[in-house]
């Protein structure tokens, strides 16, 4: 289903995500932790809280997996 987003949001590949929490880092709205479980991978990917985000971007240019971080800006068509 494809929806208008009407607040940004922060996707998390987990299975590219490698846990190095840069991304955690980076986000200046706190809106991203690592989660306790591990991918098949075996680390602990990061992952969107849910709210917060402004689509900043910060956490997408800190992350070192090219497709790890997705943010897409308020407005924004998204498929889930």
């Amino acid at each position: 289903m494809i929806r208008i987003l009407d607040q940004a949001i922060t996707v998390v590949s987990p299975e590219h995500c490698k846990g190095c929490s840069l991304c955690v880092i980076a986000c200046p709205q706190s809106c991203l932790a690592l989660r306790s479980s591990f991918n098949s991978r075996g680390y602990h990917p990061a992952h969107y809280l849910g709210e917060g985000c402004t689509g900043c971007g910060m956490c997408f240019y800190a992350c070192p997996e090219p497709a790890a971080i997705t943010v897409y800006k308020k407005g924004a068509e998204y498929s889930d």
